[in-house]
């Protein structure tokens, strides 16, 4: 199972320092000898660079942002009993089930008329609703995994919500937020819909804009197809090869809850 997923992976960033003619016979054999000119070759003629830092911006600014928010309403949710607190959380799971697309035409309006069109925010704007279902049951069963008393103790001390909040709940609710925010992050940094919605110029182009961009360009020119698709693949798997233990640790705990 282990190869067959990791395989695709290898194949893509080996081919990426093949030839055509190398990629064309031999498709699965090693390259003969590694050249980084396909990947200068896009960072030179196609400005890579800014497309790549397009999308960190965005993706970081916006899975930050949503995490702090998101982290919020799920400790009110896990901790404190109110009126009508399953008919949100449920409303809030409940928007799985909507398709983005139908969401179009009023985001499409409303970046509109806050001047925000052919704009990295006015598509930062917009990510930072996405994922929330997801994180908001993520980060729910995790803060509802941490003990009770911890937090009667604390108020028992003095401590106010805020501090309460901050110093004890979110620090022990690590492993949920990497959880949540990696699978922001990548959810965010793959999104193509409302990038090619939201944008329209080369220089607000994110990097999935540019690799759709570059599948129509190199469709025979498999090398740099290969270079480019590397570079939009390697930073997921970076991002949760360093988080993965969190992550784990967040399923393993969402599981025993």
């Amino acid at each position: 199972t282990i190869i067959v997923s990791i395989f695709p992976i290898i194949w893509v960033i080996m081919s990426a320092f093949k030839t055509n003619a190398q990629i064309l016979s031999s498709p699965f054999s090693l390259p003969t000898s590694v050249s980084f000119e396909p990947f200068a070759y896009l960072f030179d003629k196609y400005d890579f660079l800014r497309y790549a830092i397009n999308s960190l911006v965005i993706c970081t600014v916006s899975t930050l942002v949503s995490l702090l928010f998101f982290s919020m309403g799920a400790y009110v949710i896990a901790k404190y009993n109110f009126p009508g607190k399953n008919l949100i959380f449920a409303l809030f799971t409940i928007t799985l089930l909507v398709p983005a697309q139908s969401k179009a035409q009023p985001i499409f309006s409303l970046i509109m008329k806050l001047d925000l069109y052919d704009n990295i925010w006015g598509v930062t704007l917009v990510y930072l609703s996405m994922g929330l279902a997801m994180s908001m049951f993520i980060l729910k069963s995790t803060f509802m995994a941490i003990p009770k008393s911890l937090t009667e103790a604390a108020t028992i001390d003095g401590a106010g919500f805020f501090t309460v909040f901050w110093k004890i709940n979110l620090p022990l609710a690590k492993s949920g937020l990497a959880t949540a925010g990696i699978l922001m992050f990548l959810n965010n940094w793959n999104e193509y819909f409302y990038a090619s919605l939201l944008t329209s110029s080369d220089s607000n182009r994110t990097l999935p804009l540019a690799l759709q961009f570059f599948n129509e360009s190199f469709s025979y020119d498999y090398t740099k197809l290969f270079a480019a698709l590397t570079l939009v693949v390697l930073p997921g798997i970076i991002i949760y090869t360093f988080a993965q233990n969190q992550v784990q640790a967040s399923i393993a705990a969402t599981g025993v809850k």
